[in-house]
């Protein structure tokens, strides 16, 4: 059914990326209406070449909502991480085996994620999706927001629709957030992050690597059979030099960098490249608008926490919204919304600040920090409980869990 001009909805989530669609999905699944703003058509897509990191706890979300089934055939469960830090002692290793689950996680490419997607909204009764569309204009009431959309196709007319509830879910550089008059801290950390995929001589044996250089983190993520998903942080003039290199020298410069742990690499796929950056929004609800994923919470990929904080977004929002719903409540009311923000204060905080203390921790090259953070590598792989509660941050277990993740239907 087309999307009319007035039309009104419970939830608009604006942005349909990933958590946006996913948010949406769970949404429309427990009989919510709602509707999916999205500027770009096909947005859940992204470049294949992105290899994208699924906790396990992400897999049982969207196993809840009925999307693992599209993605497990493009995933590789990660059974253990090493972590490393190049020219130095320390080493840490993490096993699925140890704390009573298959993986870790998995890794997918973020196309096949989106495909998924894509997929699940066109077979299933899903959330109606208004692209390629901009929100221009949101006037906040006391009962209602109003919005107005403008088309990206030239010649169609504005839209003008209405909500309970907005969500913002459009990105780092969220435009609904600022339309909303939230404010956010953000951090450029003077880096680029390259991805592609290698073929390595030797079997990944389903190891993940969080390498640490004096030039970046490298991380090696298992896909497939001897193939590997690459995100090589590096400052922006070491970038510039290495998405020239040709194949041969780029696999060169990345084989010095890492070294021979998997052998040699043969292949490399193409390259994308992307600015990093950190936003943390100031607040992440006000009355009849909230936050979900990167537009509450950008972050460094070091760990590669961001998606999965916004995949605990968006369950938790959808079960607040839901559970409103049927209670007769308003889903867009401060009293709502404040359940929301309670619930994700912890993980929010605890996520972002665990991501941006790696980075400075481990972009320091002065001697004794380095000894330091080395002997705290050694330590963590030697401490159990220490160990116990970095895998299960990792694989976003620690906190309180949504139903979904918890396998239960919303």
């Amino acid at each position: 059914m087309p999307v009319r001009d007035g039309d009104f909805f419970e939830v608009i989530v604006v942005g349909g990326g990933i958590v946006g669609r996913t948010l949406g999905l769970a949404l429309a699944g427990a009989g919510v209406s709602c509707l999916i703003i999205e500027a770009v058509p096909g947005a859940a897509g992204a470049p294949a070449a992105r290899p994208i990191a699924l906790a396990y706890g992400s897999r049982k979300i969207l196993a809840g909502l009925d999307l693992w089934a599209g993605i497990d055939g493009h995933a590789t469960p990660i059974r253990a991480i090493h972590i490393s830090d190049r020219g130095h002692f320390g080493f840490a290793r993490l096993r699925a085996r140890d704390y009573g689950v298959e993986a870790l996680g998995y890794v997918s490419d973020a196309q096949s994620i989106g495909n998924a997607l894509s997929l699940a909204h066109a077979t299933s009764c899903g959330p109606r999706i208004l692209e390629p569309y901009t929100l221009r204009r949101a006037d906040f009431s006391e009962d209602v927001v109003h919005l107005q959309c403008a088309s990206n196709r030239d010649g169609e007319p504005d839209m003008r629709l209405k909500t309970r509830l907005l969500v913002a879910s459009d990105g780092g550089q969220s435009s609904s957030r600022t339309l909303a008059g939230i404010s956010a801290r953000e951090v450029d950390w003077q880096q680029s992050a390259i991805s592609t995929t290698l073929k390595t001589r030797l079997d990944h044996e389903n190891v993940a690597y969080e390498r640490f250089t004096a030039s970046g983190p490298i991380a090696l993520l298992p896909m497939g059979r001897q193939t590997c998903g690459l995100v090589w942080t590096l400052p922006h003039a070491e970038a510039d030099r290495v998405m020239l290199l040709d194949d041969a020298k780029f696999l060169a410069s990345i084989q010095q960098s890492f070294g021979s742990r998997l052998g040699a690499f043969l292949e490399t796929g193409p390259r994308t490249r992307h600015r990093l950056f950190s936003v943390r929004s100031r607040q992440v609800i006000k009355s009849r608008f909230a936050l979900a994923g990167n537009a509450a919470n950008h972050l460094h990929p070091v760990a590669g926490q961001g998606l999965n904080l916004g995949l605990r977004d968006a369950s938790a929002l959808a079960e607040v919204v839901v559970n409103s719903i049927r209670e007769g409540a308003d889903p867009g009311s401060m009293q709502t919304l404040r359940r929301y923000a309670d619930w994700r204060r912890s993980d929010h905080f605890m996520t972002a600040e665990f991501t941006a203390a790696v980075v400075r921790l481990f972009s320091n090259e002065f001697l004794p920090l380095a000894a330091a953070r080395d002997l705290g590598l050694v330590g963590l792989d030697s401490f159990g409980v220490l160990k116990a509660n970095l895998a299960r941050h990792a694989m976003g277990l620690s906190g309180r869990g949504s139903r979904l993740a918890r396998g239960l239907p919303l």
